[in-house]
């Protein structure tokens, strides 16, 4: 007999960058600084992710377009590829993401499908939960204490068979 699944997602509303902590901020302001970065020649879309590091450093990411839709890559995607291509030893202790139109303010958004995928991959292989700073509607913003909590029914290692 089908019955009831309730999930609880708890999602903080900060009302301005001030009730962000130092790190935070900082880790906000370069995801937003990364937007001027972005490759968006079609979509005029630029979204820029800051992942703040276990040895302080920010690694920045951006949206990547092609002519050849949709072979492009989200900015999440190309920053946290990035990381692991280039420093896999490394831990992440926040990430923001950030977006707005080419000539514009910012605006709120959120990650995609793919990207949230990718996003709790990586959260997995760190054995460790990654807060989430999204931008809110009228410039709140949205602090999550784990990237699992945008995909609470995630694809995981545990679902694939085991390989002797």
């Amino acid at each position: 007999m089908a019955h009831p699944l309730h999930l609880t997602i708890t999602v903080e509303v900060l009302a301005s960058e001030a009730e962000l902590s130092p790190a935070e901020a900082t880790t906000w302001q370069q995801a937003r600084a990364a937007t001027d970065q972005a490759y968006a020649p079609y979509s005029h879309f630029h979204v820029g992710t800051a992942l703040l590091l276990d040895n302080g450093v920010i690694h920045k990411g951006t949206n990547q377009e092609n002519a050849a839709y949709p072979s492009g890559l989200c900015a999440e995607r190309t920053a946290l590829f990035g990381l692991a291509s280039s420093q896999p030893e490394r831990r992440i202790l926040c990430m923001a993401v950030a977006a707005r139109p080419a000539n514009g303010d910012f605006v709120a958004v959120t990650s995609c499908g793919a990207c949230r995928q990718v996003m709790t991959e990586y959260e997995n292989r760190q054995g460790s939960p990654i807060p989430l700073l999204l931008p809110g509607p009228n410039n709140t913003i949205y602090r999550f204490r784990s990237l699992a909590d945008l995909l609470p029914f995630q694809f995981s290692a545990s679902d694939l068979p085991t390989v002797n």
